[in-house]
């Protein structure tokens, strides 16, 4: 087990899932050799039991993450994040690449997956790391529509038509809480960063067999309890990029999402927070290296690490090499929300 002197950044072993719309990129900018299986999505750091991530690199190497977790997770994600989700790590991340359309799908909020399935919910967050020239993703509805006009739509195939679309470019960044109709289309390379949740309903699928040659199992009734059918005005969530600094994307209940950019070193002290920091790198190239310790790891594009909340005080220093460095920080904010979730609900009132 891991001792408290011996807290460092966690690497892992891949962690691929071929699927039906899977492009051929992944393996290659993750240093794997190319083949011609369709890999859709890369499950970064995950706790999932279907798809548990494995550790990389130090004394920990071989040992599933929910193991190194349990040894002491009040180190490693943090007392307050330990405390309020049982000692589990309560985020899920990946890249996905996507050759083709996903399907049309929602995920259902904590109180309906804990109901129907006795799990979490699940909100996400996507941030675009590139974009073929006219790629678009559906988030959101474009027009009111009726759960009757919903279930008719999806019957006769175009609830696309009712669907939110976006062109999107590199470094876009999409919110999407729980309920909110959503689909990555063809083209699309991204990071996601999600509640701990396999929970997804799928809407629509084009009529196209999964990869058993069998059509892909639909969840109408079950997405139609989920969806949140509020229009908004705007789906892009807009933010400020910092040179050389953490630019502050997303804030939500559920995790805060940071985006670096940076061509020369900064300094990182995160021990405030009393989280883990999952730091996925999108470009470039960089050393990680504890100020405590000394101790660093080099962390290349389309890698990830996790950085256990006792020792979240560090510096990121690119390789000068490789040009600009982008590397995206997911954590936990232990901020009371109560008067943040009043607000939000208010709002959501006054919009209706």
């Amino acid at each position: 087990m891991m001792e408290n002197t011996e807290l460092y950044p966690l690497l892992f072993r891949p962690n691929l899932h071929p699927v039906v719309w899977g492009g051929h990129g992944l393996k290659p900018w993750k240093g794997l050799p190319a083949d011609e299986e369709p890999i859709g999505e890369s499950w970064e750091v995950s706790v999932v039991p279907s798809a548990t991530s494995i550790v990389a690199n130090g004394p920990c190497e071989g040992m599933p993450l929910t193991q190194v977790i349990a040894s002491q997770p009040e180190a490693i994600l943090g007392e307050s994040v330990a405390r309020q989700y049982g000692n589990q790590l309560p985020l899920l991340v990946k890249f996905i690449d996507a050759a083709a359309d996903l399907s049309i799908q929602v995920h259902p909020d904590d109180t309906m997956a804990q109901r129907e399935h006795g799990k979490r919910g699940k909100s996400e967050m996507w941030y675009v790391i590139s974009a073929q020239p006219g790629a678009y993703l559906y988030a959101g509805f474009k027009e009111h529509i009726t759960p009757y006009e919903y279930k008719r739509r999806v019957e006769d195939g175009s609830i696309t038509e009712v669907l939110a679309r976006h062109e999107v470019h590199a470094g876009d960044v999409f919110y999407l809480p729980a309920g909110r109709v959503h689909a990555i289309c063809g083209g699309i390379l991204l990071a996601e960063v999600q509640q701990s949740s396999d929970v997804t309903y799928r809407i629509f699928d084009y009529n196209r067999p999964g990869m058993d040659g069998r059509p892909r199992e639909l969840h109408t009734e079950l997405a139609a309890q989920a969806l949140d059918y509020a229009v908004e005005s705007e789906y892009r969530t807009l933010y400020t990029p910092r040179e050389n600094g953490a630019s502050l994307v997303v804030d939500t209940p559920f995790f805060t999402v940071r985006i670096n950019e940076v061509d020369k070193p900064i300094h990182r002290d995160l021990i405030k927070y009393d989280s883990f920091i999952i730091s996925m790198c999108m470009q470039g190239q960089c050393r990680i290296r504890l100020r405590e310790t000394g101790k660093e790891i080099t962390l290349k594009a389309g890698h990830t690490c996790l950085i256990p909340a006792a020792i979240a005080d560090y510096d990121i220093i690119p390789d000068e090499t490789a040009g600009l460095c982008r590397i995206l920080d997911a954590f936990i904010d232990k901020k009371d929300r109560s008067l943040l979730s009043s607000v939000s609900r208010f709002l959501h009132l006054t919009r209706k």
